[in-house]
């Protein structure tokens, strides 16, 4: 849609996935992220009932809601549990790339190409759209950031960490380009700009025997990449950062609390809930793709960019990870080339992003540079948390871990 051609979108993925390779941050948390998910779940879910009508909206967002619910209750109730879980979705995640890729590849092998003519016809680029393209690419290849989240737990992980990126973005570089040239090669590219669910569109053509799968096996990958959201971030003691917010005075206490018999951050996790259910009901997929992808992107290339600055105030500080100066410089550029155009691309979406990203700063120095907040409003706070600790039956962590 944003890229204009064929063979430029395949290009992006390629150079989103490299670009992904190159860079390691801390987390992130963003409801949104789960809401787009999730809309992406309920879409899957829905869209084979309607076929060929479009589905309705409030369906699979309702659909989406219940997804949210069971990866929530499923995090609340067991870490062992969620675990278990997220590998067998796993597993069936790369089964549903597989069934997709196989039947597609052979179709292009035995020589149906028409579809591959003109690859690279400029006459759709435009420039201000390729952000855009960009966001939507990046985001799919955002689990990388999940990888830096267990750094504690990870023997060796100045060697450990950088080849498990490498191997893991490449093995998944790999497997979205067959992907989309397995699409490619059964439908065009007006074709698949017209579906709602890619993958619906291409198993009636190509995997007629067991066409109805299909959805539900990228519903239920959906359904993991949620699920891995909620229990990475959450579970994971070294970085989640409204458990780690609050940890560090940041935020209520409350929100640093484990449950007391399940060991589950319990408060945390309801806390995201609402905030999704939230999103989800104002939002469409693209939509909160720009709009967390904007912030997301700025602060990966602040983050870049504080590294080039202390590399020349702190020469002599220890790298425990070396980058080449180049790469860096390099990449911090493109990132602030992707978000300066985005706003100019899509105003509305990123510029609401940019506008709720600059509110923290008063928040912030009001609340906890300066502790401005009323003395009353502080004790009720505090008669608030102590209640909800006793609901909800959390306390704070007696081992550190951090």
């Amino acid at each position: 849609m944003n890229s204009g051609s064929v063979g430029l979108s395949l290009l992006v993925w390629a150079l989103c996935g490299i670009l992904s390779t190159f860079v390691q941050s801390k987390c992130h948390f963003r409801p949104a992220v789960a809401t787009y998910v999730s809309l992406a779940f309920g879409q899957y879910v829905v869209e084979p009932l309607f076929m060929p009508c479009a589905a309705p909206t409030v369906l699979v967002k309702l659909v989406s809601m219940l997804g949210v619910i069971f990866v929530v209750a499923v995090n609340c109730w067991s870490v062992s549990m969620a675990a278990r879980l997220q590998v067998l979705l796993t597993f069936i995640k790369m089964f549903a790339l597989i069934l997709i890729i196989i039947p597609g590849i052979m179709a292009l092998v035995n020589g149906k190409t028409e579809n591959f003519q003109n690859d690279f016809d400029t006459d759709s680029l435009s420039l201000t759209k390729l952000p855009l393209a960009f966001y939507s690419g990046l985001y799919a290849y955002g689990g990388w950031f999940y990888l830096n989240f267990i750094t504690e737990e990870v023997i060796n992980p100045n060697r450990t960490i950088p080849l498990a990126i490498i191997f893991s973005m490449v093995t998944v570089t790999m497997f979205y380009m067959l992907v989309n040239v397995a699409y490619y090669t059964m439908m065009t590219a007006n074709e698949l700009l017209m579906s709602d669910a890619v993958a619906v569109t291409f198993a009636s053509r190509a995997l007629q025997g067991v066409a109805p799968a299909i959805p539900v096996l990228v519903a239920l990958s959906c359904l993991g990449s949620l699920n891995g959201g909620f229990f990475l971030v959450f579970y994971d003691s070294f970085c989640r950062m409204l458990f780690v917010g609050a940890r560090e005075g940041h935020l209520p206490a409350i929100f640093s609390m484990i449950h007391i018999r399940r060991q589950t951050p319990l408060p945390a996790v309801l806390c995201l809930y609402p905030l999704v259910i939230i999103i989800m009901v104002r939002g469409e997929i693209f939509q909160l793709i720009n709009f967390a992808s904007f912030s997301r992107w700025l602060f990966i290339a602040l983050a870049t960019l504080g590294m080039i600055i202390h590399r020349y105030r702190f020469p002599d500080h220890p790298r425990p990870f070396k980058v080449p100066l180049a790469v860096a410089v390099i990449f911090t550029t493109v990132c602030f080339f992707i978000v300066g155009l985005s706003l100019y691309s899509d105003p509305w979406n990123t510029g609401g992003s940019c506008a709720l990203t600059l509110s923290g700063v008063p928040v912030y120095y009001l609340t906890i540079k300066k502790s401005c907040i009323p003395k009353r409003w502080k004790k009720t706070f505090n008669y608030l948390s102590l209640h909800l600790q006793i609901f909800l039956e959390v306390a704070q962590q007696e081992v550190q871990t951090y």
